[in-house]
């Protein structure tokens, strides 16, 4: 059986690694887990799977809980969450929150040997070359939870680094891939969040519409993957069937097919290199869908992507000013300050003021991250 520590126990990911852990109970244990404000689904979590720790974000709500639940220990705040996932009895960390919360307690769980499956994009964006440096010190795997990342890393399975041609991440487009960009400019929150194929968290599919989303992925890719800029490519695929592909230099492509089903990558990752059954009606069936659709991606309309490959490139301190730009403005837009196509205008402005820093310390990482916030909020 292997222990589980999961951050971000009550998001999106965070739930469907629930129902795989709920799928197979004797192959899963969830000892320790994390949440934000969601308290009375953790209540149900606690009373569901009996965690030796819970962390939760504010102290009220840690001492409320310590009142219900007395057999369980529980802590708060940025402490709590690398309490949870540094949690002795763990043999896997699942990080699942969101934003660049997300980086310490991946690096301190990584000081402790902990296998890590990450679905937190920001904690690559931010800091890469500090997590994948610490992995490597360490002997630690980082095992991908985002479903293109683990379609190339299982599409990756008994081939050689040496042989690949490039990295192909799928792109579904989000809400508006259908629309021109003149069709953006008075787009609601609603319609922005009317994801076409993925059932995600707000800030995700916000991500998508503007194609953040997949410019964070191709950061995440190089890290993961020690893959250039230059051989990752991005293409738009509507049916978000084919989660990524490899092409090899003898011209030969690899892919990795499904239907839009987190719990797969999710499984995988807390398998591997095994595999488990995963009871689904949605298993695919290509006869039924007949047609699968490939499109150019075009980075003039979807400018965010323009925006990461520049600052992946660039590196050194401007992925994370891309990241914290795009958090701001995403959370403005979502409150209702900001138009849809102002995200791009505010992460542009961010990096256009920014004097990247190259090989940056984990210190500076923050500063730049809490300067690049104060910033995009003064053009509010």
């Amino acid at each position: 059986m292997k222990i589980i520590s999961l951050l971000g126990a009550t998001g999106s990911v965070g739930t469907q690694t629930i129902d795989v852990i709920r799928e197979h109970p004797t192959e899963f244990k969830l000892a320790a887990f994390s949440v934000g404000k969601n308290i009375n689904l953790a209540r149900k979590l606690i009373a569901e799977f009996n965690p030796e720790l819970v962390s939760v974000q504010d102290y009220q709500d840690c001492h409320t809980l310590k009142a219900e639940f007395p057999q369980t220990k529980f802590t708060y705040g940025n402490e709590g969450l690398i309490e949870a996932a540094v949690f002795e009895k763990a043999d896997i960390l699942v990080n699942a929150v969101l934003g660049s919360v997300g980086l310490h307690p991946t690096l301190q769980a990584i000081e402790c040997g902990k296998v890590i499956a990450i679905a937190n994009k920001e904690t690559l964006v931010t800091a890469g070359h500090l997590v994948m440096e610490a992995a490597r010190k360490n002997n630690v795997q980082l095992l991908p939870v985002d479903s293109e990342h683990s379609a190339i890393f299982q599409a990756l399975q008994g081939e050689k680094e040496k042989n690949i041609e490039k990295l192909i991440l799928t792109a579904s487009g989000g809400s508006f891939r259908d629309r021109t960009r003149d069709e953006l400019v008075n787009v609601t929150v609603k319609e922005a969040l009317n994801h076409p194929n993925w059932s995600m968290g707000a800030k995700i599919t916000i991500d998508s519409a503007t194609m953040m989303n997949k410019g964070l992925e191709v950061i995440e890719a190089h890290w993961l993957f020690q893959m250039p800029y230059e051989k990752i490519d991005v293409l738009l695929h509507h049916e978000s069937i084919i989660h990524s592909m490899i092409e090899f230099h003898d011209s030969s492509i690899i892919a990795q097919l499904g239907t839009p089903d987190m719990r797969v990558p999710i499984q995988y990752a807390l398998t591997y290199p095994d595999r488990l059954p995963l009871p689904t009606k949605n298993r695919l069936n290509l006869a039924s869908i007949g047609k699968l659709h490939f499109q150019e991606m075009d980075v003039e309309r979807f400018r965010c992507l323009q925006f990461a490959f520049m600052a992946g490139k660039e590196g050194g301190t401007m992925p994370t000013v891309l990241n914290a730009a795009n958090e701001t403005a995403v959370a403005a837009f979502l409150e209702g300050k900001i138009r849809f196509l102002q995200i791009e205008d505010l992460i542009e402005k961010a990096l256009s003021s920014h004097q990247s820093m190259n090989h940056p310390s984990l210190t500076m990482i923050e500063e730049v991250d809490q300067e690049t916030r104060q910033y995009v909020q003064s053009l509010l």
